[in-house]
């Protein structure tokens, strides 16, 4: 069982000593609905949420064939007893690890570590649930995860920021802006970011930038509170 990972962000995989284990879709879906879950699944949720369009008869028999085909080390991962299915103890999920970083970010309280503003928590914290998925139980984890990692993605770029580790800085604050191009916040980072780095010019354009996106989806105009940030050079 050493070194099982089941990993939700950037895509599904199930890696057990650095090796990914080839599943089907089905077998996918089930271990990521697990893991999904930090505490045990009731089966009945499991086949219901699964098999929605049968009935909780044959739901309930489709589940115990998917378990019954999975790959014997797909088997392993999970604990599974006449009520509920869990991940196995040594299983990790990265999505786990992930939520943990977010937190430590968004602590004011809390002096992140070194790993806490690398490049890796940057990639960690960039990357998309599940993507190419659209079952509604992953679209409701997905928007979760997503307000969650921008706030920690903000939260990291002002950290950089204020530590004079502006190329990482931009990184993370670009990270939060491709994630969702009009969240005002986001754009409002890396203006910050330009302005102490002494590049006006270029806390102007994205200011600009960022008002003609908004105005052409939107109809809308930047806050004051963005506009006070840039008054000067306007």
């Amino acid at each position: 069982m050493d070194g099982m990972l089941v990993a939700v962000l950037g895509g599904f995989r199930l890696l057990h000593a650095g090796h990914a284990v080839r599943m089907s879709l089905g077998a996918e879906q089930l271990v990521a609905f697990v893991a999904l879950h930090s505490q045990p699944v009731a089966r009945l949720l499991v086949a219901g949420t699964l098999w929605s369009e049968v009935s909780e008869q044959r739901a309930y028999a489709a589940l115990r064939s998917s378990l019954s085909r999975l790959d014997p080390v797909a088997r392993r991962a999970l604990k599974v007893d006449p009520v509920a299915v869990r991940l196995a103890d040594e299983v990790a999920v990265d999505l786990e690890d992930a939520r943990a970083l977010a937190h430590r970010l968004l602590s004011p309280a809390r002096t992140p570590s070194e790993d806490d503003l690398s490049l890796a928590a940057i990639a960690a914290l960039s990357r998309d649930l599940l993507p190419g998925w659209y079952e509604d139980w992953v679209l409701l984890e997905s928007e979760d995860w997503r307000q969650l990692r921008l706030h920690a993605l903000e939260a990291l770029a002002d950290r950089l920021t204020a530590a004079g580790r502006f190329g990482e800085a931009a990184l993370a604050a670009g990270a939060a802006i491709r994630v969702d191009p009009l969240r005002e916040s986001a754009r409002a980072c890396l203006i910050r970011l330009h302005l102490t780095e002494g590049n006006q010019g270029e806390a102007l354009r994205q200011f600009e930038r960022f008002s003609h996106v908004l105005q052409t989806e939107l109809g809308l105009a930047p806050t004051p509170q963005l506009r006070k940030l840039v008054e000067t050079l306007l």
